[in-house]
């Protein structure tokens, strides 16, 4: 089986739900992961999202929360995650990358309480593979994960990162989902395509039954989205033909 590919819905900030879903069906992928902070910050809006997803065949891959271990607030997050009938919860490891962060413990004692919050409630929590938290690192994010063996890593490329760094990351962290844009070095958003070096091998390398998801497309533009997603869907082809 290959990745199921969707989007990140803070891709577009500036539409609301009744639009993205609609873009996400119409471009041909198939999930999404709603962000916390714009389009479903409450349990009411996290119910009308899941009605319009259910309505047009959508998934809902994640509920992207920004709650930062060790913080408070988690029980509201968890439960707008439970009314939109989300399966995962990204959560980020902290507020300082691993060489700075002052109290690494307290950070991960949180991510053990909130996991243990979510599993009462049939909810995975996943960690952000992001800069400026535990997760900035490879080294990093597995010692986290040892210490907290029910959590699941997220990846994406770090900037400048390069195909045999991001192939080693994936095949180390076997992510339950990677979030799917193209960079140049100095952080300037680039077409999917350009990417294709690095993307090709890690889709092929992502564990079955996982997410791809597009994230920061140019401009916030809906057809760089459109361009971008056609560029997902033809690699997943070709991965799957392949029967990786």
């Amino acid at each position: 089986m290959t990745p199921v590919p969707g989007l990140v819905s803070v891709t577009f900030r500036h539409l609301g739900v009744a639009e993205i879903v609609p873009l996400v069906a119409g471009a041909g992928l198939r999930a999404i992961e709603w962000g916390g902070d714009v389009h479903v910050p409450t349990p009411v809006a996290a119910r009308d999202a899941a009605a319009r997803c259910a309505a047009a065949g959508v998934e809902i891959a994640a509920y992207g929360s920004y709650y930062r271990c060790a913080g408070d607030g988690f029980a509201d997050v968890l439960a707008t995650a439970v009314a939109l009938g989300a399966a995962r919860i990204r959560v980020w490891a902290g507020r300082h990358g691993s060489a700075a962060e002052p109290d690494r413990a307290a950070v991960v004692a949180d991510l053990a309480r909130v996991a243990a919050m979510a599993a009462g409630e049939g909810v995975e929590i996943c960690v952000e593979y992001h800069a400026n938290t535990l997760t900035d690192t490879l080294e990093s994010t597995v010692d986290l994960l040892a210490a907290v063996p029910a959590v699941r890593p997220y990846w994406q490329p770090p900037i400048g990162d390069r195909p045999a760094g991001a192939l080693a990351a994936v095949r180390a962290l076997r992510p339950v989902t990677a979030h799917v844009f193209t960079w140049d070095d100095a952080g300037r958003r680039l077409p999917l395509a350009a990417g294709e070096t690095l993307w090709r091998p890690v889709l092929a390398a992502l564990p079955a039954t996982r997410y791809a998801l597009l994230e920061f497309v140019r401009d916030d533009d809906p057809a760089a989205f459109a361009e971008d997603a056609a560029t997902l869907l033809a690699w997943l082809r070709e991965t799957g033909a392949r029967g990786t």
